[in-house]
């Protein structure tokens, strides 16, 4: 049985999933077919919304655990909104221009930062610690049934109304998971009393946290260089899809449409997978998975039905994100303390999104330097480092009761 402030919770997430899995396709059309941008400024559009983690992040998971967790959400969503809708509007007075959606891309980011330093830290206030894991599966499904339907959804709209106007349904996504989230009633009061605040020092003690838990810094480590090689796959993906194969929007969303049918099916294993193999052992596995995807996307172009291995490439990453993401996330949740998570949290993602710029410029990098096939199995040897590490660190024996 779904609590009813968690399930107001999950209602908003899943459709501001659906409005992002919209952004997915909508994006990368708008930039590579629309803007015409070279593969280096589509390397820079990607890492746009990440950089304000590098200069954000660790000041949101302070506040986020000074504020009221709620009210950060609401905020921050309606940020998010104005943001996107500002795309089609500039789009409609011919003003819309590499360097004014990277600024727009920025700003979104500056807002996400606040929102995720507050999201995953008010799910422990919503459910019990030991149903964490099954609420994110929860969470993790919704996500995944939106990048099933969400980019088919996208392909359709963008090819009907163009790109622009496809952004703005994520914009509106974004103010019905303002108003849904504005709603929930749950306790968020700060637990740090006012005379224990110290911007400097709260902040090192969540990288402390962090990086000197035995389990929770090989799996932070790995985490980060797994970041590096999906965004720099992603970019090389997206490009190799739309400009090298020649695909349409609607292909490319279906394409994409398949990873989000792998990932429910991750995602909704994910609690079974975790009980049986093991915590740890399920996160190594599926970080082993993630380097054959990137080589099955570095010779898709060079086959008959390339196509198809796009699409298997992106059916394991599915599967592996929907079975580790729940795993990993409710184990981050489990193990730190409620004064701290908004600090863990945040600590880990901004360094994550940091690592995701990087991974986007270097991918934009790598395809301009090199062919797509040798930039992709860089990418992919990137991918078996991160699971070397969690492989051979004390994650693999972590096991949640």
């Amino acid at each position: 049985m779904v609590d009813a402030q968690f399930g107001r919770y999950w209602v908003a997430a899943t459709i501001s999933s659906f409005g992002t899995a919209v952004t997915t396709v909508a994006m990368p059309v708008l930039v590579i077919q629309q803007l015409d941008a070279s593969s280096l400024s589509v390397g820079v559009v990607n890492a746009a919304q990440f950089v304000p983690y590098a200069v954000l992040g660790l000041v949101a998971g302070v506040y986020a655990d000074r504020w009221r967790r709620r009210r950060i959400l609401v905020w921050s969503s309606l940020g998010r909104a104005a943001t996107l809708a500002a795309v089609p509007v500039l789009w409609a007075f011919g003003a819309l221009e590499i360097w004014s959606l990277v600024v727009l891309l920025l700003a979104f980011g500056g807002c996400s930062v606040f929102a995720f330093a507050a999201t995953q830290s008010l799910l422990p206030r919503l459910v019990p610690r030991n149903r964490l894991v099954p609420a994110n599966a929860r969470l993790d499904q919704s996500d995944a049934a939106a990048q099933t339907l969400g980019p088919a959804l996208g392909g359709g709209l963008v090819g009907l109304l163009g790109a622009p106007v496809a952004v703005a349904v994520d914009a509106v996504s974004y103010l019905v998971d303002t108003v849904l989230n504005a709603g929930l009633r749950v306790d968020d009061s700060p637990t740090r009393a006012a005379g224990e605040r110290h911007l400097g020092r709260e902040i090192q003690e969540g990288v402390r946290w962090t990086y000197r838990h035995p389990t929770l810094a090989p799996l932070a480590v790995s985490t980060h260089v797994w970041f590096v090689a999906h965004a720099a796959g992603f970019t090389a993906l997206s490009v190799v899809a739309l400009r090298g194969m020649g695909l349409s929007a609607l292909v490319f969303g279906l394409l994409v449409a398949t990873g989000g049918i792998a990932s429910l099916v991750g995602a909704t294993t994910a609690p079974i997978v975790g009980r049986r193999l093991g915590t740890g052992r399920a996160i190594v596995a599926t970080r082993s998975v993630y380097p054959v995807g990137w080589i099955l996307v570095a010779v898709a172009p060079d086959v008959p039905g390339g196509v198809v291995l796009l699409g298997g490439a992106l059916v394991l990453q599915g599967l592996a994100m929907g079975v580790e993401n729940a795993n990993d996330t409710g184990y981050w949740q489990t193990v730190t303390p409620d004064s701290l998570l908004g600090r863990a949290n945040a600590t880990r993602r901004s360094v994550n999104r940091s690592a995701g710029a990087l991974g986007a410029v270097l991918g934009g990098i790598a395809l301009t330097a090199l062919d797509d096939r040798s930039a992709l199995l860089a990418i992919a040897a990137v991918s078996v480092v991160s699971a070397v590490i969690a492989a051979r660190s004390p994650l693999r024996a972590v096991r949640l009761a």
